[in-house]
């Protein structure tokens, strides 16, 4: 077990806001709860997405056990000898898993290697803030302009060599997407389910999603013209669908809070 500095606990950095979100109100501060809270985890044999760092690959893994004394966490390394070399070598490992309907995040840091039980483990010191969210209330990412995100939708009654519906997409979360479109000739409706939707991410291939539709408002432009807002939940979206949308996310987001701090 890797010796435990009592001096130098981990200091987990508060998660930066998303959107005008503060995320600060759903960190779990605690240690009996945080703790309690992985024991959950672990009992339930939660699988986690961990992301190494941004353009690295993420991997599935799951918590094995708390140490002791509690101030350690020990989970399962990656079949990828690639991928574990840049678990060890990363700052910092954030981990994201949906348990019980509840999404749940926290960061790791100072990854070792260990032992348990006579199999390959990674270690590291318990994180002393976790991110808890009931699925209401995963936030949303304003898509900055010049990401150019779009969602290409199937078009009404679709031919083979019938163009989709480019829609700009105006905010993510791994719930949804809130799409603009002109106003005439899209033929939605709320409730509708639209499948083998096209997302595509900035540096990625386009995501094949399952959307449906729970909200349409109009809004004016400027020049009197009117488009629609469509508010839309991801269907069964695909774990590697998830990961890529989290990914795309957490990247955006720690982009804006250096360029806030002058640091690009």
């Amino acid at each position: 077990m890797p010796e435990q500095n009592r001096t130098d606990p981990l200091r987990a950095e508060p998660l930066a806001p998303l959107g005008n979100v503060n995320l600060e109100q759903y960190l779990l501060h605690g240690r009996r709860q945080v703790r309690q809270l992985l024991q959950e985890l672990i009992g339930g044999h939660a699988l986690i997405s961990a992301h190494p760092s941004p353009g690295k690959n993420s991997f599935l893994t799951a918590l094995i056990t708390l140490s002791d004394n509690d101030d350690w966490l020990f989970f399962d390394v990656s079949p990828d000898p690639v991928i574990n070399r840049h678990c060890l070598q990363a700052d910092q490992l954030i981990c994201a898993t949906e348990f019980e309907k509840i999404r749940i995040q926290f960061s790791l840091s100072r990854i070792t290697e260990a032992q348990i039980e006579g199999r390959a483990a990674f270690a590291a010191p318990v994180p002393n803030t976790l991110l808890r969210l009931q699925r209401r209330e995963y936030y949303r990412l304003h898509v900055p302009l010049a990401h150019g995100l779009v969602c290409r939708l199937p078009a009404e009654g679709e031919a083979p060599l019938r163009p989709r519906i480019e829609a700009r997409v105006l905010d993510i979360s791994a719930g949804g997407l809130a799409l603009h479109l002109p106003s005439g000739g899209t033929g939605l409706s709320i409730g509708c389910t639209l499948q083998d939707c096209r997302l595509t991410l900035p540096q990625g291939e386009p995501l094949s999603v399952e959307l449906e539709v729970r909200n349409i408002s109009r809004q004016n432009g400027r020049n009197g013209s009117e488009t629609l807002r469509i508010g839309c939940r991801f269907v069964d979206l695909p774990p590697t669908a998830d990961t890529q949308i989290q990914r795309y996310i957490f990247r955006t987001e720690r982009e804006r809070c250096a360029l806030e701090r002058g640091g690009l």
